[in-house]
């Protein structure tokens, strides 16, 4: 359409020109130009060019609506999957603060097993103490009693022999037998 009104204009100057200086047409010096050939050029402009320019006009609002509507359901979508992430968002934080309490408490519990373990070993240990101490103690008893009857026998032995003679020996020994029963 364009293209028609340009073809149109270059028409009417080239047959202005052929005219020749006291014809119609246009003239394009827009300086010596007047007032009625810049009016019918605007007419033909405006009566031409107003369906071309109106069918574009109307093109371009009809896409800018189609882009704004497009644009506006884009928010509408990016608005609800923002509050969708921000419920992810929320849940996240809520797991992660379950996440952290079981382990404090966990955490916990290990501790005091472990304590409670510990305070059972130290025990068992004491216990272990006492009885090896107690077990030495009647050993080193034991071997005093040992010594001390030993010392007693050879203190006895030493006694005897040197309180008793021979026939005071028999006479022990003959006593002896017959209290047992065996004598004659």
């Amino acid at each position: 359409m364009m293209g028609n009104l340009f073809l149109l204009a270059t028409l009417l100057a080239t047959e202005a020109h052929s005219a020749g200086e006291g014809g119609f047409g246009l003239h394009f010096d827009i300086l010596e130009s007047n007032l009625i050939n810049l009016a019918i050029l605007i007419g033909v402009l405006f009566y031409f060019g107003r369906k071309s320019l109106g069918n574009t006009l109307g093109e371009r609002s009809a896409r800018i609506a189609e882009e704004i509507k497009a644009a506006e359901q884009r928010q509408k979508e990016a608005a609800v999957k923002l509050a969708d992430q921000q419920q992810n968002l929320a849940q996240a934080q809520a797991q992660a603060e379950e996440i952290r309490k079981a382990a404090e408490s966990n955490a916990e519990r290990a501790k005091e097993k472990i304590l409670a373990q510990a305070d059972e070993d130290v025990k068992r240990l004491k216990e272990v103490a006492v009885q090896d101490l107690n077990s030495e103690q009647e050993r080193a008893i034991a071997q005093l009693r040992q010594r001390v009857v030993a010392m007693a026998l050879e203190r006895s032995e030493s006694r005897l022999k040197s309180d008793l003679d021979e026939s005071a020996q028999q006479q022990l020994i003959d006593r002896s037998i017959a209290l047992l029963g065996g004598g004659s």
